[in-house]
């Protein structure tokens, strides 16, 4: 082929933002922990991303060709712009984006979409006592509603609950998941409100599944959400042979240098009425070679029928 053509052709597939060998017609979600994306130092936050690493995260990003994306550990507006400019050269525009600027100064959650954002509900100012303390959620939880057509929308809920780090005021285990707990809350609110209700809960959790963060974000019974579990497309597609686990592909998001581990902590949770439109086999950790000059994490992402 060509090499004019497949240019054309990679532009073509690029702008129409995605779609399955059988035909069906799809949209993507997807979440990136973009690991300290700042243009500007800050008394916490010293180092700004090299263009080497912000080049490795614009070509992650281009390479995902989502139609929606949360973006957690976002410098400022400025540094989003930047992003945004470096994707546009590449291909790929967002004309909608939602940014939420919590009690942490530092690092923000953002969320770009090539879809039409309808309504907005930032969450910054909730709090919770712990061990005598106040505390405030400190990224806040982004919410937007996004539209797909003119009969489906979906409302979409991205966090980053707090880290592993260990502060002095409290247990860390303990704030994630008083954090956790809210963001539950906010599920709850919808559901109880419209049991077919399309949500989308994604994020860095920075925990496992089996903590007690993620079962409460999860939740239990009725208004239970999926896991997606994205996993790399690397040829493990086998069922698991003990039902009462997870096959043993390979879906791991971070590496966290200090315990010298990888382990999933990034998510894509669906309720029950948005788990009707996923398309499990179009949902997968990007691989590309040196991911961790972009970021410690690997972003993730899934795929839905359009209806």
């Amino acid at each position: 082929m060509p090499k004019r053509t497949l240019v054309r052709l990679c532009t073509l597939v690029l702008a129409m933002g995605g779609f399955t060998l059988s035909g069906a017609e799809t949209f993507r979600v997807a979440t990136y922990n973009v690991e300290n994306y700042l243009d500007q130092p800050t008394e916490s936050r010293p180092h700004v991303k090299s263009p080497e690493a912000k080049t490795n995260v614009c070509n992650n990003i281009l390479a995902l060709n989502a139609d929606v994306l949360a973006l957690e550990e976002m410098g400022g507006t400025s540094a989003l712009s930047e992003l945004c400019d470096s994707l546009k050269t590449g291909g790929l525009v967002y004309t909608n984006w939602e940014f939420v600027s919590g009690m942490d100064t530092n690092i923000h959650i953002a969320v770009l979409s090539r879809l039409p954002i309808t309504a907005r509900q930032p969450h910054t100012n909730d709090v919770y006592l712990l061990d005598g303390h106040r505390f405030r959620v400190s990224r806040g939880f982004a919410e937007v509603e996004i539209r797909v057509t003119t009969n489906f929308t979906f409302t979409l809920i991205a966090a980053h609950l707090k880290s592993r780090r260990p502060v002095p005021e409290a247990d860390e285990a303990g704030q994630r998941l008083q954090e956790a707990r809210i963001l539950r809350g906010i599920i709850d609110a919808h559901l109880t409100n419209n049991p077919e209700a399309k949500l989308i809960v994604l994020g860095d959790f920075n925990d496992v599944k089996d903590s007690d963060a993620l079962k409460a974000v999860i939740g239990r019974g009725r208004f239970k959400l999926t896991d997606t579990r994205p996993a790399e497309r690397n040829g493990d597609n086998s069922p698991s042979q003990d039902t009462r686990f997870e096959p043993r592909n390979v879906a791991w998001t971070e590496y966290y240098s200090k315990e010298d581990i990888y382990s999933r902590v990034d998510y894509i949770l669906l309720s029950p009425a948005m788990a009707r439109d996923w398309v499990t086999n179009e949902t997968y950790a990007l691989t590309t070679p040196n991911w961790g000059l972009a970021s410690d994490h690997r972003p993730i992402v899934a795929a839905f029928e359009k209806k």
